[in-house]
């Protein structure tokens, strides 16, 4: 079984995408499946993935490390990266965290007088994943009763669409009360997401950049900003000497040559935002790209079945997912392919 974990509010989304019959609820934390894992879904409302998820129960701190321990031992390859995520699903407060950091340190306390490989190549750095990562997540809905995923390599690199390096899949939201509005939060959880930042000397081309929350990051970056709106971006932007603004429609705007970035936060019907970007794509207009899709209700939601379909196979690299900085929206973040 593979445990998708939802955010609350779009739960329904989640399950949506999940074949019917073959799922089960766990109130308030996301879907059991029994989803074909090996034909690399995507899924855009899915907050984390648990693959090979089982339960599991403990009676102390102590039992719950060796529990973990038992679960990895002659399972994760010898002398490569692994990462523990630990959290909890119950009560409010500090109380559960503390569990987790303490059968946490207990782990590592028994991995130094018995496995000591193991504790070499456990990381505590939240990094993307490479083909030699595995990944080990566990939570727990009490003190004694929990959950455990083991996802030897390479398969979190393989399902890095669905699988996060980071806990619980969520980031926190960037802050910069300098940028034009918070939509700036969008661009770098898509970059933490994707392992991939807008470097300087990049050329970006920003669609529909009004106010220039966008192009704000981009500039920041050091890279070389082409912005399109049909209304100017913040004064202090429009000086800049790295950001060139066109008046045009976004929709119709074509490079003059391939660009680093494609970079697209625009207002419109979902179908359009698709559209435009699946035309990027076959046209080889950008190297990377972070495009939101926006939505009125959860009717339109099944248009993302023609980017999930059409998508991949024009990608070295391709995200379709519910940020948590987005509202009623998802990112669509990758790289084009080049070969």
């Amino acid at each position: 079984m593979t445990l998708f974990l939802s955010d609350p509010d779009f739960n329904l989304a989640l399950a949506s995408e999940l074949p019917e019959g073959r799922r089960r609820e766990l109130p308030g934390i996301g879907w059991l499946s029994e989803h074909d894992l090996t034909q690399t879904p995507l899924l855009a409302f899915a907050r984390q993935t648990l693959p090979q998820i089982v339960e599991a129960s403990a009676v102390s701190i102590n039992a719950w490390a060796d529990r973990l321990i038992d679960a990895v031992a002659g399972v994760l390859p010898d002398d490569q990266p692994w990462q523990l995520h630990l959290w909890p699903e119950y009560g409010e407060g500090r109380a559960g965290l503390n569990r987790c950091e303490l059968i946490r340190t207990a782990m590592k306390e028994r991995l130094k007088k018995r496995r000591r490989h193991l504790l070499r190549s456990l990381s505590d750095d939240m990094l993307p994943f490479t083909p030699q990562s595995s990944l080990v997540q566990c939570f727990l809905t009490s003190p004694e009763t929990g959950w455990i995923s083991v996802s030897a390599a390479p398969q979190p690199f393989d399902l890095r669409g669905i699988i996060s390096p980071f806990v619980r899949g969520f980031i926190p939201w960037a802050e910069d009360k300098a940028a034009p509005s918070r939509a700036f939060a969008k661009v770098v959880e898509s970059e933490l997401r994707l392992g991939r930042e807008i470097h300087a000397g990049e050329t970006v081309v920003d669609l529909g950049a009004s106010p220039g929350s966008w192009s704000y990051v981009a500039v920041k970056r050091g890279a070389h900003v082409i912005a399109i709106d049909r209304s100017e971006l913040r004064e202090d932007l429009m000086r800049s000497p790295r950001l060139h603004f066109e008046t045009a429609d976004a929709f119709k705007y074509r490079p003059p040559q391939t660009v680093d970035w494609l970079i697209c936060d625009v207002i419109a019907a979902p179908q359009r935002s698709i559209d435009l970007l699946l035309e990027w794509l076959r046209e080889g207009r950008m190297r990377h790209f972070i495009v939101t899709i926006k939505f009125k209700g959860a009717d339109e939601y099944p248009l993302l079945t023609q980017l999930k379909e059409q998508a991949p196979p024009l990608c070295a690299d391709f995200r379709l997912t519910r940020l948590g900085a987005n509202k009623n929206e998802v990112c669509a973040f990758g790289s084009r392919r080049t070969d």
